[in-house]
């Protein structure tokens, strides 16, 4: 499947270049869902995490949150003091990103793009992510991951 392939091989560059440690893994199964990716690496699904682009007033947003978890759009709103917020569309995951829904990664994105990160998934300290791609995982640090995204601590669940 060469999309995968091209998506990895973006994030993997990406975390080069950054010098950003964490492991890309293809556990040999699809890994769109929570449940599909913690089933195939064998581990518990609030140890995935779930990046989902938002638009908040019109612009992206990237949500990160245990697998597990569900968004309150009330306080993502009420944390950015904005008026209307709504998940993006597939295609638009696609534009704005660059990835697949269900592969899309904590960073490597084709734009710029804010990352708001759950203060739940400060509780843990070794993450799955997506890896690009619908069939790749990544492996990492939450440190390195706050780290690398840059990312701003809310309670959004």
């Amino acid at each position: 499947m060469k999309g995968s392939l091209d998506g990895a091989e973006r994030v993997r560059a990406w975390m080069l270049e950054r010098g950003v440690p964490g492991e890309l893994i293809r556990p040999g199964d699809p890994t769109p869902t929570v449940e599909s990716a913690a089933a195939a690496l064998g581990v518990k699904p609030e140890q995935v995490i779930k990046s989902l682009l938002f638009l908040v007033d019109g612009s992206p947003y990237l949500v990160i949150v245990r697998g597990t978890a569900r968004v309150n759009t009330s306080k993502l709103l009420q944390a950015l003091g904005a008026r209307e917020a709504r998940l993006a569309r597939k295609a638009e995951v696609e534009a704005i990103t660059g990835f697949p829904v269900g592969g899309t990664p904590p960073f490597a994105h084709r734009q710029s793009v804010p990352v708001l990160i759950d203060r739940g998934v400060s509780d843990l300290e070794e993450i799955y992510a997506g890896g690009g791609a619908d069939d790749v995982m990544l492996r990492l640090k939450v440190a390195d991951l706050l780290q690398a995204t840059q990312g701003r601590l809310l309670d959004v669940i």
